[in-house]
């Protein structure tokens, strides 16, 4: 987490370009009935019914700091698809960058050999000197910021039925022209000290080059046995009891 939250940290700079990279399905859907176009008053209205078409897949490349973003449409996602964006981003996007340091999650196919899987070993080889990954750790893929950006292209983009991927590739470019145009950044707020402080419990402390871990207070608490807990377990008694002795009510009324 830390490596991550460091890496945002740090000034931009243009030979050491950051970059955000995720990845994610889109379910195509097509209208069974054309829409009633809309009138003064009265919105378009769509029919329930609609046709599944399939799906793609969207890979997000973002400057969360700078404000530049890259969406590129798939058919799948692959390890394959994955080596080719990431010569995209090498040949393409940022040729002139002495190292591209990559943010992404550790989902199986974000790994050097898919690119020797892809490309001559040669190849591979020269993509990768230019490439710095930065894995999100596990359950932790919310730290990238890729994912911000998806929920800003699903919210002003792709909130709506979209039958083929044609249709999704000029849709999205108009959406990536107009943000980039406006250079909208990611204001990003954890920093490493508000992770340490509000994960303290499960980081511990580093006193002294020593790790010692903090008890939470309930368990302090409960270990103590105070006076609000006492009270608790007393009342907890007192309403078994009553419960007890009513459903002995309703048997003996039955019986």
């Amino acid at each position: 987490m830390e490596d991550v939250l460091d890496l945002y940290a740090e000034p931009e700079d243009p030979k050491r370009p950051r970059v955000c990279f995720d990845e994610c399905p889109y379910q195509l859907i097509s209208e069974t009935r054309q829409p009633l176009p809309g009138k003064p008053g009265r919105p378009q209205r769509y029919d329930y019914e609609y046709k599944r078409e399939g799906t793609c897949n969207l890979f997000m490349f973002v400057q969360p700091h700078v404000g530049w973003r890259h969406v590129k449409i798939t058919d799948q996602r692959t390890k394959a698809d994955f080596a080719q964006c990431m010569k995209d981003l090498v040949d393409l996007h940022f040729p002139d960058a002495e190292l591209i340091r990559v943010t992404l999650d550790n989902l199986n196919t974000h790994t050097p050999a898919a690119l020797y899987e892809a490309f001559e070993p040669a190849e591979a080889r020269r993509i990768i000197r230019k490439l710095e990954f930065h894995y999100t750790p596990k359950h932790g893929s919310w730290l990238n910021m890729a994912e911000i950006e998806f929920s800003v292209l699903a919210g002003q983009c792709l909130d709506r039925r979209l039958p083929d991927t044609t249709t999704v590739s000029s849709e999205v470019a108009a959406w990536e022209a107009e943000r980039n145009a406006e250079r909208a950044t990611i204001n990003w707020r954890f920093t490493t000290d508000k992770a340490r402080s509000n994960h303290h419990n499960q980081f511990g402390k580093v006193l002294g080059g020593e790790q010692t871990a903090e008890w939470p207070k309930s368990s302090e608490n409960h270990q103590q046995g105070t006076g609000e807990g006492s009270l608790f377990s007393f009342v907890s008694a007192l309403v078994r009891v009553f419960r007890a002795l009513a459903l002995r009510r309703r048997l003996a009324f039955c019986w």
